[in-house]
């Protein structure tokens, strides 16, 4: 029977699931974040905090002096895994230093839903300090320049050689088509009415062809 066996086979041997993890943690410590599938990155993250929390003793040990030099020990422990050069120098040198006041808890995983074509439970799994601030804190990722917006001037359209406003606009309008109008009406005083002594004297007349 399968008993005292901790973790997750992955349907792998035990030097194939070694590498993997090996893998997985380079890719992670390189992009500071990994979308796998939730059993993976179950696996993935006491290794890699594992790995991080060496890191992160040879480093306070370097500061404090309390090792000459550098921590060969430690780098070597981690070196057995993480064969990339360059992300090996980014944990020892970035990633250490900035968790250093953390006791644990360096990754952080977010269930995505189902993988299309397998229907595999997906899963992001990321550095929390490199995340956005979701526990509170201010990360190095997130942490941006106040951005100032200029006022936005909207161009008005000018009658003539007089720029007008979007205020005046409404006003000039009725004021042009008031001044067309005066133009076009017609002068009422010139209208000759007729008076009472002409109206009498066309009914006078009126009468006088009766008779």
């Amino acid at each position: 029977m399968r008993h005292n066996y901790s973790g997750r086979k992955l349907k792998r041997t035990a030097s194939h699931r070694r590498a993997l993890l090996a893998n997985l943690a380079t890719s992670l410590f390189e992009h500071k974040r990994l979308v796998t599938t939730v059993a993976k990155a179950k696996e993935l993250r006491p290794f890699a905090e594992n790995l991080i929390t060496r890191a992160k003793h040879a480093y306070a040990a370097e500061k404090n002096g309390t090792v000459t030099g550098t921590d060969v020990h430690n780098r070597r422990m981690v070196g057995r895994f993480i064969r990339n050069k360059a992300v090996l120098q980014e944990l020892f040198d970035t990633i250490a230093p900035l968790v250093l006041e953390r006791s644990g808890g360096y990754t952080r995983i977010t269930k995505i839903g189902l993988r299309r074509g397998d229907s595999s439970a997906g899963a992001v799994i990321e550095l929390v300090d490199w995340s956005n601030p979701q526990d509170g804190r201010v990360t190095s990722r997130t942490r941006r320049k106040p951005q100032t917006t200029k006022p936005r001037v909207e161009s008005a359209p000018a009658v003539g050689d007089v720029k007008l406003h979007k205020t005046d606009k409404p006003t000039a309008i009725v004021n042009e088509a008031l001044a067309a109008d005066e133009e076009a009406l017609v002068d009422e005083s010139a209208i000759v009415q007729p008076s009472d002594t002409e109206d009498n004297a066309d009914d006078a007349g009126e009468e006088k062809d009766k008779a």
